[in-house]
């Protein structure tokens, strides 16, 4: 059920029916054809869901990581940083940015979720049932980076607000405020300097994102859980999404944390380049607020495939097990 579009080679003569695509197996209780476009617009609806609402959620805790990143001389630890917040903004600046974070993310996740099973299931139909099993790592991490560069440019505009608002004291309090400045002061540039950062920063970390969560459930059901997949109840597989989200998660933070500095810094700044921010933070400063990343993006990997996951369970929509070899291999 639960690794969210996971793969399942097909078994005897179910090919012909399913169309080639080899890991659509029918559930009795689907309510919407694998791979049809319903089931593709409802899996962008819960990528929307999943992203928007996450990222919301832990604003006050993203607005201390992108302070520390830009000005580490006052904002020194997460604990201090939440201080320093509160002393300078009181309650109210903990959620700076939430509105251009819900909707960046809100766009981006329905890019992100929807376009991952569409480049998953084209890919395995290029590759054929046993190429997709035996190289399944590796479409994992093609459909996903192929996913996530068109939901960047979805993100980029409101990224490029949220962090604009977050880190530039007295700029602005309000997406309506923030994005007319923005545009009057820069050109609609301004909305998109980020874009090559982004992509510097979200692909690596959605191929991650994808790749470790799809082979994480993938062995917490091998070895770790103590029943077969098709015996545990549903709660019990939205659990192992959990955990499986989240480590997933941890690994993320660490692969795209430089990247994120770099976007932070660069959003703040007018008329820098990535090459001059990178330059000016070395090696070291790069790394700044990596703890306070992993915190964040572990729990919030973790409740995005938990929500995603939960979207399928509620609109029955065909949640395969994970991967099994053909026949021929066996």
């Amino acid at each position: 059920m639960c690794d969210a579009g996971g793969y399942q080679a097909l078994r005897g003569g179910s090919a012909g029916q399913l169309n080639g695509r080899p890991w659509a197996a029918a559930l009795e209780e689907s309510s919407y054809e694998y791979g049809s476009t319903k089931y593709l617009l409802l899996c962008g609806l819960g990528g929307m869901l999943s992203c928007g609402l996450t990222h919301t959620a832990i604003v006050p805790l993203d607005l201390v990581k992108c302070r520390m990143q830009v000005d580490p001389s006052k904002y020194k630890g997460i604990l201090s940083g939440f201080g320093v917040t509160l002393r300078d903004d009181g309650l109210r600046g903990l959620a700076r940015g939430w509105a251009p974070t819900f909707l960046g993310y809100s766009m981006q996740g329905l890019f992100k979720f929807g376009l991952y099973e569409v480049f998953k299931i084209r890919y395995a139909e290029l590759l054929g049932q046993e190429k997709a099993y035996e190289w399944r790592t590796g479409l994992y991490l093609a459909a996903s980076a192929s996913a996530e560069f068109f939901a960047d440019v979805a993100l980029a505009p409101m990224e490029a607000v949220k962090v604009r608002m977050q880190t530039q004291q007295g700029y602005a309090r309000t997406l309506r405020a923030a994005a007319p400045k923005m545009y009057g002061e820069e050109g609609l540039w301004a909305f998109y300097k980020g874009v090559a950062p982004l992509w510097m920063r979200q692909i690596p970390y959605t191929m991650m994102k994808f790749a470790c969560f799809e082979r994480t459930v993938e062995a917490l059901y091998k070895y770790v859980v103590p029943k077969p997949q098709s015996h545990c109840t549903k709660s019990e597989q939205l659990a192992v999404t959990f955990v499986a989200g989240y480590i997933a998660g941890v690994f993320c933070a660490v692969v795209s944390h430089p990247a994120d500095s770099v976007v932070s810094v660069l959003n703040k700044e007018k008329g820098s380049t990535a090459f001059d921010v990178l330059q000016r933070l070395g090696f070291k400063g790069v790394w700044k607020g990596l703890f306070a990343r992993i915190i964040m993006i572990g729990t919030l990997t973790a409740l995005q495939w938990f929500i995603y996951d939960s979207v399928k369970v509620y609109f029955k929509l065909p949640r395969p097990p994970v991967p099994q070899a053909p026949k021929s291999r066996k």
